[in-house]
């Protein structure tokens, strides 16, 4: 499949994935488990890519959750230490496809070394303007949520923020994507139905599509396909289909 068989004028803005499967992946193949996350890499590229051609403004990939640090330490150092070559080795096809990198999350839990691979690949991206990727790193939703309310509560002590006017929109300038627009669609490989607490808050309207597909066989092709399922779905927003029909012939 072509991005050129998609509508143009129907591409979400705002694609978020969950990456699973790469430990059943390397289960498969017999081995351990990071050799699964090593094979992922290069899903990783080939969904960029697809963003890219496609016109996709942003991409948000689950790369590390907080509940990810409970995991055997020897997996959590090998994560660690295969994000910063990584980082480095993608950080020229960044470059030759216009795209730059961003982060959400508590990543001052990460290690030195990688915070600075990542602040490299940052800087070294920010004259790019086309797709963001953004790496949701040491990131869960509820301490997201946790965070925004934390540092609203403080406002409102402090006479920034009126207790009485906080509404849906409120919270949403102190949380860590405040500068990015919610996610149209979102991906997850692996099988799995669920969100595992990945932008909770965010997905209210999300439209879903998930693949049995284990995350390190993922492709291009395979990231036009959902695409295409998303535009053959009609985005409500708890309006009836009559409503949206009506408003779409008005423009």
């Amino acid at each position: 499949m072509q991005p050129s068989e998609l509508d143009q004028n129907h591409i979400p803005r705002h694609v978020a994935i969950i990456m699973d499967g790469n430990g059943r992946w390397a289960q498969r193949q017999q081995e351990r488990r990071l050799f699964g996350h090593q094979h992922a890499i290069a899903a990783v590229r080939a969904a960029m890519e697809a963003a890219v051609a496609a016109g996709v403004e942003y991409l948000t990939l689950y790369t590390f959750s907080t509940e990810n640090w409970n995991r055997p330490k020897e997996e959590v150092d090998g994560l660690m230490e295969l994000l910063i070559q990584a980082i480095h080795d993608e950080t020229p096809t960044m470059m030759a496809n216009n795209v730059s990198l961003d982060t959400i999350g508590d990543i001052g839990r990460l290690p030195t070394a990688t915070l600075d691979k990542l602040e490299e690949c940052r800087r070294t991206t920010s004259v790019n303007t086309g797709t963001r990727v953004i790496l949701a790193l040491s990131y869960s939703s509820r301490w997201e949520v946790a965070e925004a309310l934390r540092h609203a509560c403080r406002d409102a002590a402090e006479g920034r923020l009126d207790p009485d006017t906080i509404g849906p929109e409120s919270l949403r300038p102190y949380l860590a994507t405040a500068q990015y627009p919610d996610p149209d669609l979102l991906i997850r490989t692996g099988g799995e139905l669920r969100l595992s607490n990945f932008m909770l808050w965010q997905m209210a309207y999300t439209e879903f599509y998930f693949s049995d597909q284990l995350w390190p066989d993922f492709r291009h092709d395979d990231f036009y396909r959902a695409i295409l399922h998303y535009q053959q779905r009609q985005r409500r927003y708890g309006l009836t289909g009559d409503q949206i029909t009506q408003n779409n012939a008005k423009k």
